[in-house]
């Protein structure tokens, strides 16, 4: 095992060869949107993120599904084409899965890529000086929840919506491009994908290190005016619509954040966001931030500088 749960990294990783090793990941969740087909496709794509936030390549996939026994099977049957739709996109084949009957529908997939084992990014590494990218705007979350409340434009869930549905496939592929043109400089020291923690959740992980492995722990500094936020977001915070798991998430790791005065609430609410299949939180080396932000260009991802890594201080994270 390359890859374990020591640091709650987005994936397993298992050697097969030298030249090659399985990643593995699993993801399900209930509808956040009323459409069944785009309910599937970003299901599939959020089931997928694990595997390129590793660096991998996905290969196959199996659906897991839940569905209410008198639940009308023309609904399943938009959210399984709809995953399909993505896992089409990805390349990935689906070569099975389980159904049961539950009184909520429920549906995701078991995703296994592959990856050299010398090629894995984790989410810990990081170094001070290395500069964040982030390659995707936040708030799903608080859209969602707003959307609940039929209090979302259309236009603006229609953006949460082209979010959610994006592979992260091109990032992936931009950075692993850029990795392998800079041999064995290695300039990406850190990668993960922005899902259920929010933000400053994965960025925390990201932060803690692995003392067992000699990766000491840094801290990040986070610029709040350089993140993207998807439109309608900060309304949807200002209005009090914030979901169950952005709560948790700031009992969780508020501790471990520090704000400066100016800092508005709406973005402090933003940062602790859960996120549905977001983007990817880089920490790479300052000399190849450019390369990397135009490699990122090339593949149609606007990836942001949202802040640097820095040597490890009290609180762990800050954002200014």
């Amino acid at each position: 095992m390359l890859v374990g749960f020591d640091t709650n990294d987005d994936a397993g990783v298992y050697l097969l060869s030298p030249e090659m090793a399985m990643v593995q990941t699993v993801d399900f969740f209930t509808p956040i949107v009323d459409d069944p087909y785009t309910f599937g496709q970003i299901a599939a794509a959020n089931s997928l993120s694990d595997v390129y936030a590793m660096g991998g390549k996905p290969v196959s996939a199996l659906s897991i599904v839940g569905f209410p026994d008198k639940g009308d099977p023309e609904i399943l049957e938009q959210i399984i084409r709809g995953g399909l739709s993505k896992m089409a996109e990805a390349q990935c084949s689906v070569i099975g899965g389980h159904s049961i009957r539950n009184d909520d529908i429920q549906f995701g997939y078991a995703v296994t890529g592959m990856i050299h084992p010398q090629r894995v990014w984790r989410n810990v590494g990081a170094r001070a000086g290395d500069v964040l990218l982030l390659t995707k705007a936040i708030g799903t979350g608080v859209l969602s929840t707003a959307l609940k409340k039929d209090r979302v434009a259309t236009a603006d869930l229609e953006a949460a919506v082209a979010s959610m549905s994006q592979l992260n496939r091109a990032a992936s592929e931009a950075l692993q491009e850029l990795q392998e043109k800079a041999g064995a400089t290695q300039p990406i020291h850190a990668v993960t994908d922005i899902t259920g923690f929010g933000l400053l959740g994965h960025a925390r992980e990201m932060a803690l290190g692995n003392a067992e492995r000699g990766i000491e722990a840094v801290s990040l500094e986070i610029d709040h005016s350089a993140v993207q936020y998807l439109p309608g977001a900060l309304e949807a915070a200002r209005g009090g619509f914030l979901p169950g798991g952005l709560k948790n998430n700031r009992d969780f790791i508020g501790d471990c954040v520090g704000f400066a005065a100016g800092v508005a609430q709406e973005y402090r609410d933003l940062l602790f966001d859960p996120q549905t299949s977001g983007g990817l939180l880089v920490a790479i080396s300052p000399e190849a931030a450019d390369n990397a932000i135009s490699a990122l260009e090339r593949h149609s991802v606007a990836a942001r500088r949202i802040g640097k890594v820095i040597p490890k201080t009290n609180p762990l994270l800050s954002a200014r």
